[in-house]
């Protein structure tokens, strides 16, 4: 789906509840490929919170509901400097964690450009909180790497 897609408040949810799907399915394959338990439950926990961000949309879809107020979040900018990665069930931990992170980068500054192009508040509010969540889900994974993959060295 393109940009110029988007036509309705529908169809935003419509394309961000799909990359919620997209991230469960990949996350679900690392986690069944993981090469220990901690990776694994990491894995799984990522799941659980698409899962949750996935249903969060869905609700706001079949509610209508679009009263959003998206708050600031901390940028560690740690993602702006790794490489792009393709995404596979055989990737390693920190290769996942990167990937999410670029993943999670794009997206939010998807919604920040649509943002910033919307025609009416309530698109606004909807892609902004659409941008914090992205924010929210990158700052988790960058944690993640600097806790259990750059402790590693």
């Amino acid at each position: 789906m393109k940009i110029n897609d988007f036509k309705t408040i529908d169809d935003i949810l419509d394309f961000a509840i799909e990359e919620e799907q997209k991230a469960v399915d990949l996350y679900t394959s690392l986690a069944a490929n993981a090469r220990n338990s901690a990776s694994r439950l990491t894995f799984e926990d990522f799941i659980r919170e698409e899962m949750y961000h996935k249903e969060k949309l869905m609700k706001m879809k079949n509610e209508k509901h679009f009263d959003l107020h998206p708050a600031k979040v901390q940028e560690m900018k740690l993602s702006d400097y790794t490489t792009k990665i393709k995404p596979s069930p055989e990737m390693t931990f920190g290769e996942a964690l990167l990937y999410a992170m670029e993943k999670e980068k794009a997206a939010f500054k998807l919604y920040t450009h649509l943002a910033g192009k919307a025609q009416t508040p309530e698109l606004k509010d909807v892609f902004k909180a659409l941008a914090q969540e992205e924010s929210n889900h990158k700052l988790h994974f960058e944690i993640e790497y600097d806790e259990h993959v750059l402790s590693e060295d």
